[in-house]
C-alpha cells in the first residue's frame, strides 16, 4: 500500500477530530470526553474467608477461585511463612514448629492479625479477596465471627464464610503428598491429631460447606456453585 491512501486517510480522521496530529509525525486517538466519561459501576466488595483443617483442599479452592475471579488470594502459609519461621527459630524452636506454647501463643495470634490486615488493605481499596486459612480458632468464636462481619460490613463489603470439609483418610493423604515440613509432627503422630479435631465442625457464623471428602464433586464444580451462591 503507497502512503498517499493512509495520509489521506489520516486527514480524514482528523478533520472528523477522530485522531490527534502531534509533533514528530506521531498522532493519537482522541477522545475528547474521556474526562467527563462516567465511572464504572461500584460493585460491592467481597471477602471469601475459606478455612479447613490442614489437608482438607481450602488452598486449592482459594486458588481455583481466585482463577475464575481474578480477586487476590491471601494464603495463611505464603502470607506468613517466611516470617513466622525466622521468628521460631529467633525463638529456639525448629521453623516448622506448629504445636508449641510459643507457636501458639506467639507467633500464631500476629500471624493471624497480619493475614486480616492484608485482606482489610484490599477490601477498604475496594478490592474483593479471597483468605485461605484453617480459622478453627476463629470460626468456633463467635464473639470474633461477629468483629470480622462488622469490620467487613463497615468497609461496604460482604462475607463469606466457607468451611471445606474432608475426611481423614483423604487429609492424611494430601499432607503426605505435598510433603511439608510443618505437618511432619502431624504425621509423626496422626491418632492423636485426629482425637483433637472435631471433623464435624461447623464455624459459629453462617457459611457454606463444600465437599472435598473422596469421591466428592470436583472442587471446580463446587466452586462455580459458590460462586453463583455469592452473586459474582
Amino acid at each position: 500500500m503507497s502512503v498517499d491512501p493512509v495520509a489521506k486517510a489520516m486527514a480524514e480522521l482528523a478533520a472528523e477530530g477522530l485522531v490527534v496530529t502531534r509533533d514528530r509525525s506521531s498522532r493519537i486517538v482522541n477522545y475528547p470526553d474521556a474526562e467527563l466519561a462516567p465511572a464504572a459501576l461500584p460493585t460491592t466488595p467481597k471477602v471469601l474467608l475459606i478455612g479447613g483443617y490442614a489437608g482438607s483442599g481450602k488452598t486449592e479452592l482459594g486458588r481455583i477461585l481466585a482463577r475464575r475471579t481474578h480477586w487476590p488470594i491471601l494464603d495463611k502459609d505464603t502470607t506468613t511463612r517466611p516470617v513466622v519461621e525466622a521468628a521460631l527459630e529467633k525463638l529456639g524452636v525448629p521453623p516448622s514448629d506448629r504445636e508449641s506454647d510459643i507457636y501458639l501463643t506467639l507467633i500464631r495470634p500476629a500471624e493471624y492479625e497480619a493475614l486480616i490486615a492484608a485482606m482489610t488493605e484490599n477490601v477498604s481499596c475496594g478490592n474483593s479477596a479471597i483468605v485461605t486459612a484453617p480459622f478453627i480458632r476463629e470460626l468456633s468464636d463467635r464473639a470474633w465471627c461477629d468483629r470480622i462481619s462488622a469490620s467487613v460490613e463497615s468497609m461496604g463489603a460482604t462475607l463469606h464464610v466457607v468451611w471445606v470439609r474432608c475426611d481423614a483418610d483423604t487429609m492424611r493423604a494430601y499432607i503426605r503428598h505435598r510433603g511439608a515440613a510443618r505437618d511432619s509432627a502431624k504425621l509423626a503422630n496422626w491418632e492423636d491429631y485426629l482425637a483433637g479435631i472435631d471433623l464435624d465442625f461447623k464455624p459459629a457464623i453462617d457459611h457454606m460447606v463444600v465437599e472435598n471428602s473422596a469421591g466428592a464433586r470436583p472442587l471446580q464444580q463446587q466452586a462455580e456453585e459458590l460462586l453463583r451462591q455469592v452473586g459474582r
